[in-house]
């Protein structure tokens, strides 16, 4: 019989896990604030349009994906740190100026005839970005200490990669001449230049950390 005293490892051999993250608690719960917030945007967005496009599948498309958006906003609501000195009302909001440009110019379009810009800014600019950052958290965070936060962001990336696409499937659906190529490929150079300067959805180091440049003050 082996013995119960004998000095084994935490962990099973084949268990690779490692303790520490590369976030800490500020920031990790400063992008959960900041994933929360851009959830609710797009919340509010998708379901505002439902009313305005003409399209019936369009219409129910967006009706079941805002309603992602706000479960995924709940899910990260529950992730913010339950700490005296954090002010988690604070942290649920844009990471810089810049980003809430992008939302605004993204939430712009309004009028009927502009469903393939709205489509193109959510499936082929946002989306894309929210699987990367998503993915980026999801990989640097500790299974022992935070896995919790890797559930919520698994289940919101499974949701995310289902929408993006059926997403994209409409826009190819919706794409049936070159002037509306045109359309939509001014409409994605124009968000991807805002969200370009934001740094991402989280901001600089959405998906690593900030580098300094030559130069710069540390």
């Amino acid at each position: 019989m082996a013995d119960p005293y004998k000095p084994r490892a935490a962990f099973a051999p084949w268990d690779r896990r490692e303790l520490p993250g590369i976030f800490s608690v500020e920031d990790s719960a400063r992008r959960v604030g900041n994933y929360k917030w851009l959830e609710m945007r797009l919340f509010e967005s998708l379901g505002g349009w439902v009313a305005t496009v003409p399209e019936l599948d369009v219409k129910l498309v967006l009706g079941r994906h805002c309603y992602h958006h706000a479960w995924h906003a709940e899910l990260m609501d529950k992730r913010l740190p339950e700490l005296r000195e954090m002010d988690t009302d604070r942290l649920c909001e844009a990471p810089n100026p810049e980003m809430e440009a992008f939302v605004e110019a993204l939430r712009e379009p309004e009028a009927p005839e502009h469903t393939i810009e709205k489509l193109v800014g959510v499936f082929r600019v946002l989306l894309p970005r929210k699987i990367a950052a998503y993915t980026y958290h999801l990989n640097g965070t500790s299974r022992i200490t935070d896995s919790p936060t890797q559930r919520s962001l698994g289940f919101m990336l499974q949701d995310e990669f289902e929408d993006w696409r059926e997403g994209e499937m409409l826009l190819q659906s919706l794409i049936e001449t070159p002037e509306e190529v045109d359309r939509a490929t001014r409409r994605q150079a124009e968000l991807e230049k805002l969200i370009l300067a934001a740094g991402g959805i989280s901001g600089p180091g959405s998906l690593g950390p900030i580098v300094a440049t030559e130069g710069a003050s540390l």
